[in-house]
């Protein structure tokens, strides 16, 4: 007993389940980057220090996601 759903609405969830994946996956990556610049503003340390522990962050959070999606794929 399945339903025929049509030509286009499987195409257009797997759109839908793929942009919001990717919103995830940004999301994941910024919540990696800001919290070491949180940390580094905690910590009292200068502006530029504040902004090398954001991108030393997001390189970490990137490949923190490209491990989690290789070990699961």
């Amino acid at each position: 007993m399945s339903r025929d759903r049509g030509p286009g609405r499987d195409a257009a969830r797997s759109s839908g389940s793929t942009a919001g994946a990717s919103q995830l996956k940004a999301g994941f990556v910024l919540l990696v980057g800001l919290s070491g610049g949180l940390v580094a503003l905690q910590s009292d340390a200068a502006l530029p220090v504040v902004g090398a522990a954001i991108l030393g962050g997001l390189v970490a959070g990137g490949a923190l996601l490209w491990y989690l999606l290789r070990i699961t794929t």
